[in-house]
């Protein structure tokens, strides 16, 4: 069997970025979430080496993922009613497509990205083990509601802003933590309300934890974004406007969440310049 289509048929690799993409190409969400989990552990007890310095060769078949969900664009994602069990189950696998993408993106930025600082790559495996703690919170209560992770539709957004900054790790830090998964911090307060409002407070307590995570991934975006740009001697607020015009990022529109965005670490000027706060 080909070991991209299954990587959890043989053991992982013992260096920090080989295994990375090891579990990167793991096709089966739940072995991802608890391969990435593993992983963690066995980094934190001294257990894996770490390589910074070589070009790992991209493979085939990366990320790997499951047959199911449907993966369509994201205006043909359809909208259900949060009054049904059905409509919640659909907001609960949304949430959970969001933190599988999530794992994928934060291994990803791990094994593709040589020459960075040591802290960078554990920086990046916190996030990865804490997206799949995510990913597995909301799967498991996706159950409880009579569904599974790949009933309904998902579109691939995320992804495919990985895929257009893969070539530069200042655009991918600009464009995916602090772009596209900030919007995470905007949106999880109202979804959180519908949540609890329709009853759910199962859920609204996952959503409780995940916004606290993930106001630390932002902020671990923009950690090395500030330092990128201070390596490269460019100046933060110019490069930003001008990477998100080349590579298309979405038009951030509010409400914004000031507040997580301010415990994320983004700056006054940068929150005017996002349309969030009057200069």
């Amino acid at each position: 069997m080909n070991v991209l289509t299954d990587p959890s048929s043989i053991s992982p690799p013992t260096e920090l970025r080989q295994a990375a993409l090891h579990w990167l190409a793991e096709t089966d969400a739940n072995a991802k979430a608890e391969g990435v989990k593993t992983l963690s552990q066995a980094w934190n007890s001294g257990a894996l080496s770490l390589d910074t310095e070589r070009v790992l060769a991209a493979p085939g078949g990366i990320p790997g993922r499951p047959e199911r969900p449907e993966l369509v664009p994201p205006l043909a994602v359809e909208r259900r009613s949060m009054r049904t069990i059905e409509g919640r189950a659909a907001m609960i696998h949304a949430l959970a497509h969001i933190e599988f993408n999530a794992i994928n993106l934060a291994l990803d930025a791990i094994w593709r990205f040589a020459s960075m600082p040591r802290d960078y790559y554990a920086d990046w495996l916190r996030v990865a083990d804490e997206e799949a703690l995510h990913f597995s919170l909301l799967s498991a209560h996706l159950q409880t509601l009579g569904y599974g992770y790949g009933d309904f539709a998902a579109h691939n957004s995320l992804w495919d802003m990985a895929e257009k900054t893969a070539g530069d790790v200042l655009a991918r830090i600009a464009l995916v933590p602090r772009t596209m998964e900030a919007r995470g911090l905007d949106a999880s307060p109202p979804v959180r309300a519908k949540l609890a409002q329709a009853g759910d407070s199962a859920a609204a307590a996952i959503l409780d934890i995940i916004l606290r995570d993930e106001i630390g991934h932002v902020a671990i975006g923009n950690r090395w974004y500030g330092w990128l740009c201070t390596m490269r001697a460019l100046e933060p607020l110019a490069t930003y406007a001008a990477l998100a015009a080349q590579y298309k990022a979405p038009q951030m529109r509010g409400p914004f969440n000031l507040e997580a965005r301010r415990a994320a670490g983004f700056s006054e000027s940068e929150l005017v310049a996002l349309g969030a706060v009057v200069a």
